[in-house]
């Protein structure tokens, strides 16, 4: 096959006018034969040398990453998991200072909740649940147990996209009061102000090594959880709380 000459070598930063759609496009071609699209997101990865056509014997044309395109897939998949470390620590930290607080804290848990319809006039329709930090105060009355929903938010870009989907807090207010907790970046600055967040919803603010309330969720009634809820709980693991660990010590005494 005939490759057309390479590119120059470029810095692994993401030209201007690239973004997440067009990393995503460059891992799918990565990832095929590469057959092309031609379109917007084709042309401006081979405008930005991310990618080569690549013509064989017989005129047929496919596409090819480029070492550019490469360096700009590893130094994605780079912040990607940095990110997502990030965010794991923070849902590990919010989790745990529910259950200093007295209350029992599941992680990645898939609950049932409903959501208005699109359409006016509609019954409520179910939808999956999906919350980064799920927590109930540990008590023996239904009414008491107070089920919070918090979904944490590391990166800006993320909490501006998630902030669109009204859907999205809906199931989470239906579970119970909803907090979104925003991270730090890289400066030690806030990802976003308290009122960009909607009023629905509470917000904590990472501050150095605390967690502040920047605004209180507002107080809903009490309700007891639906069953299909207790039935989710009953078939998860909580976050073990901080004297888990105290119990065979406990039981060396008797």
């Amino acid at each position: 096959m005939n490759a057309s000459p390479p590119h120059p070598a470029t810095d692994a930063a993401a030209p201007p006018g690239l973004g997440k759609a067009h990393a995503r496009r460059l891992r799918e071609i990565y990832r095929s034969a590469g057959w092309p699209c031609q379109d917007p997101l084709e042309i401006e990865l081979l405008a930005a040398g991310m990618l080569d056509r690549v013509r064989s014997g017989n005129g047929h044309e496919s596409l090819r990453v480029t070492e550019a395109g490469v360096r700009l897939l590893a130094q994605t998949l780079e912040r990607n998991r940095a990110a997502m470390s990030a965010h794991e620590a923070l849902v590990e930290r919010v989790a745990q200072e529910m259950g200093r607080a007295g209350r029992i804290a599941w992680r990645g848990l898939s609950l049932r909740a409903q959501v208005a319809c699109d359409e006016p006039g509609k019954p409520l329709r179910w939808c999956i649940a999906r919350p980064d930090v799920f927590s109930i105060r540990n008590t023996t009355v239904e009414q008491y147990a107070e089920p919070l929903v918090h979904e944490i938010k590391v990166r800006r870009a993320d909490l501006l996209s998630d902030l669109k989907l009204q859907a999205k807090r809906a199931s989470y207010r239906d579970l119970g009061e909803c907090w979104y907790v925003l991270g730090a970046d890289a400066r030690g600055r806030c990802i976003g102000a308290p009122d960009e967040v909607p009023a629905e919803c509470g917000v904590l603010v990472v501050e150095g090594s605390r967690l502040q309330v920047a605004r209180p969720a507002p107080k809903r009634a009490r309700r007891a959880l639906p069953f299909g809820i207790w039935m989710a709980l009953a078939k998860a693991t909580p976050v073990a709380g901080l004297d888990d660990g105290a119990q065979p010590l406990l039981a060396d005494c008797g």
